[in-house]
């Protein structure tokens, strides 16, 4: 099964760059990152709306949105802010230098979220051999970003 999962991840990833490079070339038709952006989410929120009707998924409760932390609430927020940042800086920088130095940014603020179960986040100590990991990709990432 984790191998399974692992795949879902890589194919993800897959997406991500794919998605990246199509955001990017939405602005350059549309002239603006912000309208490329607006788009994205367009598009996504209607994909996730027909997946909820295909599924008949309930309408969550009043009581059950309340319930939800603070902090829960940002990630439309904070995924506008990627999707813009993506679309603005891979035309200047490339996929693979914005997705490197997306992916540091990730894997560092992951360790950390990790290591202190920051915002409900279970909590996995990060130790040398996570820590090695760690090094090793930011070295890759200062290649990738190199050349």
């Amino acid at each position: 099964m984790a191998t399974g999962l692992h795949l879902a991840a890589l194919l993800g990833g897959a997406a991500f760059v794919l998605q990246q490079v199509a955001n990017a070339n939405l602005r350059a038709a549309l002239g603006s990152p912000f309208w490329a952006g607006l788009t994205n989410f367009l598009a996504g929120g209607l994909a996730l709306s027909l997946v909820l009707i295909a599924i008949r998924e309930p309408l969550p409760s009043i009581q059950v949105v309340t319930r939800a932390p603070w902090f829960a609430w940002i990630g439309g927020c904070l995924g506008a802010l990627y999707i813009i940042g993506i679309i603005f800086l891979l035309p200047r920088l490339g996929a693979a230098t914005v997705v490197a130095l997306f992916m540091v940014g990730q894997i560092l603020t992951s360790l950390t979220f990790d290591h202190f179960g920051l915002l409900g986040a279970p909590i996995r100590e990060v130790g040398l051999p996570r820590l090695l990991g760690a090094i090793l990709m930011v070295a890759g990432v200062g290649l990738i970003c190199a050349f």
